[in-house]
């Protein structure tokens, strides 16, 4: 996950239309969108009547696509399962970039799924207007009283604001926690580290010993306390690591910022890059679904 906090950097612009700037949220979205072309390319090559392998979890994967398209949006709608399996893969692969280390994140980005938001109000706007006609759709915005109108409008501009803000939110917010924690945890790092350096080798080889010492005590006494757990761990990392701040080894390392930030970093980036990525997709669902009635509805109304 990038644990920048101030945006996206920006490697270059184009000089066309007065200025195109290539950012780390345009070569995120280039690189996922290439790879799952070339991924669908390869996986399609050289399908099998008797499937294997990959190709058994790729039909799997597309058979439950299916049935949450059909079961969300009806059968009738089943036309739209691609564009929502792009859209879910998109994002979560969007998400998962991040992971890399030296690619940011194209869903901590507003822009991108402020982009992925509009599209599907566009498509609900068309087929509001392809099933009801140009002034059947607008007179839609009087329902269910004329007083109603600017609700009724500001309803449908907030409902891409409110998808976009949604997954952004929850994916930048991420960063900026991680980022914040990894910065805490380095100052404090070098605080205590340096303390036990200026206190000279002895400090650091009493702690070191200290915490070995708690951790065979534990062993041989075969007891369950956490408590002498935590702190022979910790008087044996506080005094290892000191120690090899004392002989210059990991001289300014912040070893204390290394498990922690990671451990969240899985969170939000796997676990709560899924989650929304399939919030964003059902909601996409939900809307494509109300917007396109059955044929049989849609011609009583």
């Amino acid at each position: 996950m990038d644990l920048s906090v101030t945006g996206a950097f920006i490697y270059f612009t184009i000089p066309v239309f007065g200025g195109i700037p290539i950012t780390q949220t345009t070569v995120s979205s280039f690189l996922v969108a290439v790879g799952l072309i070339v991924l669908s390319l390869v996986i399609g090559r050289k399908l099998k009547k008797r499937p294997d392998g990959w190709q058994v979890l790729v039909e799997k994967g597309v058979g439950m696509l299916y049935d949450m398209v059909e079961q969300t949006m009806g059968k009738h709608n089943l036309r739209w399962a691609p564009l929502i399996g792009t859209v879910f893969l998109s994002s979560l692969c969007g998400s998962l970039i991040g992971l890399t280390g030296f690619l940011r994140s194209s869903t901590a980005d507003l822009s991108c799924v402020m982009v992925w938001a509009l599209a599907v109000s566009a498509i609900c706007w068309y087929n509001g207007i392809k099933y009801n006609g140009f002034f059947g759709w607008l007179k839609g915005f009087t329902k269910p009283i004329a007083v109603m109108t600017p609700m009724n409008v500001i309803s449908e501009i907030a409902q891409p604001v409110s998808m976009a803000f949604r997954h952004f939110g929850n994916v930048a917010g991420g960063g900026v926690i991680t980022g914040i924690l990894y910065l805490a945890l380095s100052m404090l790092s070098a605080k205590i580290l340096g303390l036990i350096a200026k206190s000279g080798v002895a400090v650091a080889i009493m702690l070191l010993a200290l915490g070995i010492a708690l951790l065979l005590y534990r062993k041989l006494k075969h007891s369950k306390r956490k408590l002498t757990l935590i702190l022979g761990v910790l008087s044996a990392v506080l005094g290892l690591f000191g120690l090899l701040e004392v002989t210059g080894v990991l001289k300014g390392v912040p070893v204390l910022s290394f498990g922690i930030p990671a451990l969240l970093s899985c969170y939000f980036d796997l676990f709560s890059g899924f989650v929304q990525a399939y919030v964003f997709t059902l909601l996409t669902m939900v809307y494509i679904g109300n917007s396109c009635p059955e044929p049989e509805q849609g011609a009583q109304e």
